[in-house]
């Protein structure tokens, strides 16, 4: 009897997970995700950057994150500061050298489940002006279910992170302008259409 119920029980453990939590793959949207680096400009000001038309793909497996896994790519010409003169000298050949290495791209090596349920360490390799070097971000999960206007499965993370500038071969005016650079990135991606019935509420 006792086997009987421990076997109803995982039973109804199983239809307990949302549909959704099988690995699935989602596209980034680019209308709604932002990544945004700031630094430290002779200790007057803290200004920021935008990187723009961002493109990428992200799997994940609420079963089972550290199957999870993203992967990234941000060209520069989406570099916004809001500042016409700053973007150009950005991209100029001792800060990006935008047009010998057109792009930054990020691609996770690991997933870590954090302390929290929602909480997530994603260790990946980041690499800009020609040098890969690892990084890591620190995530959280926002929401997981259906885009109510696109009617398909959609997810949505947070993550920060902090990299050295000068690891990357970018150290133009270090330290009187921070090597430092703080990261703050908001993700929002979405499914296939044809996975939307399998959305549970």
């Amino acid at each position: 009897m006792r086997s009987t119920v421990l076997m109803l029980a995982a039973s109804l453990g199983l239809l307990a997970v949302p549909a959704f939590a099988a690995p699935m793959t989602y596209t980034l949207d680019p209308g709604h995700t932002q990544v945004r680096f700031c630094w430290n400009h002779f200790g007057f000001s803290n200004p920021c950057a935008n990187m723009n038309t961002i493109q990428g793909t992200l799997v994940y497996d609420a079963r089972d994150p550290p199957r999870s896994s993203v992967q990234v790519t941000m060209p520069l010409s989406g570099l916004d500061t809001h500042v016409p003169a700053l973007d150009t000298r950005l991209k100029e050949a001792d800060f990006f050298d935008a047009a010998k290495y057109p792009d930054i791209t990020f691609k996770s090596t690991r997933v870590i489940p954090g302390a929290k349920p929602d909480d997530l360490t994603v260790e990946g390799e980041l690499t800009a002006h020609g040098v890969t070097m690892p990084v890591t971000l620190h995530a959280r999960l926002n929401k997981i279910g259906e885009q109510p206007l696109l009617q398909r499965p959609a997810i949505g993370f947070n993550a920060t992170a902090e990299i050295r500038r000068s690891a990357f071969g970018v150290g133009a005016y270090v330290p009187m302008v921070s090597d430092a650079v703080h990261i703050s990135i908001t993700v929002e991606a979405d499914g296939p259409k044809s996975a939307a019935a399998t959305v549970k509420h």
